[in-house]
């Protein structure tokens, strides 16, 4: 039986929500990627698993700092130095959009040393393993860079070259897996999206209609005995009632607020023909809290409210945001100096934010100047629900008072 690490969507350089660390200078969101990338490695090396899946996205961007190459590297080498080979598959986050330009992971296929596997573009790699051979069809992120430069391209419409892309991702991998030997476990691993996998978090914000998209019935063929994604950062097994797994093993941490209940991790997978298991381990990531209270209408007691809420969650060394509802036509009393001072055990304070509910403007009827007292009344206290009821009781006791003004009005006179 041969065991690998399946993990994807490292992004090396996602620093929102954090501070500088005071030891080492570096941003702490930073540190929290790399403390969950080694956790990964840590399980490879204490377990002498035979090699170590990536399957794209090292970073956030195509033109990562030296400190986050630097943090980077320093990781991949303890798998160097185990001995444990290491597959890295390109992913878009890892792809320059110019053509021509080396990607941000192309570093580790140069370097003199042996144990990197860099996939830049689609191949059948037979690895050696200590526990024998397995066979890595690799598939990185489908660019439209050599595309677009095609002639029989250049007029034809954004949708068009997306679903082409789409049609040869799905006829490359049908062509590979016809080229592997079936007596050998073989894995599919590629930074693609699916049909039917679920979006989280910041990759919502993203059209989905730019996604090159293929179908679980495209990638779930013989002789595969396990389909390794990266890009979508949710943990999910696409054929969870068939075989083999299509496994997106998920961001290694939390990027935003919308990943914030979902469990982060990676896979170990147990790979044998027609045998193959998987299972997903998760990891102690950073919490990520949202604090949501509807204040009441009596004021002194908002920052009480949410005095109290916070007590009821974990905000140790947290990333917590605050949102606090006020009720239409009421003050904002929440002394905000309190709420700081209560979240000083947190990793960061996002924010305390207030939403004001907004107070329905009542419209206002047209009067012409000659209508009389009366009818201005009535038309009043008909345009207030506290007053409705006791319409005609108003109107009439306002009459009387304003004929007890004008008679006094007149005596003095």
């Amino acid at each position: 039986m041969i065991t690998f690490i399946h993990t994807a969507d490292i992004h090396f350089g996602v620093e929102n929500y954090g501070k500088l660390d005071q030891k080492t200078g570096i941003h702490s969101r930073l540190l929290d990627f790399e403390k969950a990338l080694n956790l990964c490695i840590d399980y490879a090396i204490e377990h002498n698993v035979d090699f170590f899946l990536f399957a794209g996205d090292a970073y956030k961007t195509a033109n990562p700092s030296p400190t986050q190459q630097k943090l980077l590297m320093r990781c991949f080498l303890r798998l160097h130095t185990a001995k444990i080979p290491v597959v890295i598959v390109v992913g878009n986050h890892d792809n320059p959009l110019s053509f021509g330009k080396a990607n941000s992971l192309e570093i580790f296929g140069d370097m003199p040393l042996e144990g990197f596997y860099v996939i830049a573009k689609p191949e059948l790699l037979v690895l050696q393993t200590k526990n024998g051979p397995v066979q890595i069809v690799g598939i990185p992120w489908p660019t439209r860079n050599t595309i677009s430069l095609n002639k029989k391209h250049l007029s034809e419409s954004f949708d068009h070259i997306t679903k082409y892309i789409a049609e040869s991702v799905s006829a490359v991998i049908t062509y590979y897996a016809a080229e592997c030997d079936p007596t050998i476990p073989s894995v599919l691993t590629g930074h693609l999206t699916v049909a039917s996998g679920v979006f989280s978090g910041s990759e919502k914000r993203a059209i989905y209609g730019n996604d090159p998209t293929l179908f679980t019935s495209q990638l779930a063929i013989e002789p595969f005995d396990y389909v390794a994604l990266g890009h979508l950062h949710r943990y999910q097994d696409l054929n969870s009632h068939g075989y083999p797994a299509v496994v997106y093993s998920g961001s290694i941490e939390r990027v935003d607020f919308g990943e914030r209940k979902e469990e982060k991790g990676f896979c170990v997978v147990n790979l044998e023909r027609e045998k193959t298991v998987h299972q997903f381990r998760k990891l102690p990531t950073r919490p990520f809290i949202q604090v949501e209270v509807t204040l009441s209408e009596d004021t002194e007691k908002h920052t009480e409210q949410l005095l109290a809420k916070l007590q009821e969650q974990s905000i140790d060394k947290a990333v917590v945001k605050i949102i606090y509802h006020v009720p239409a036509g009421v003050k904002d009393c929440v002394d905000s100096a309190a709420i700081e001072r209560a979240c000083t055990s947190t990793q960061y304070l996002v924010g305390i934010l207030p939403i004001h509910e907004v107070t329905t403007r009542q419209k206002r009827r047209g009067m012409k100047v000659e209508t009389d007292l009366a009818t201005l009344l009535d038309s009043y206290f008909e345009d207030r629900t506290e007053t409705a009821t006791k319409k005609n009781q108003l109107v009439q006791k306002a009459l009387e008072l304003y004929a007890q003004a004008d008679c006094c009005e007149e005596s003095e006179g």
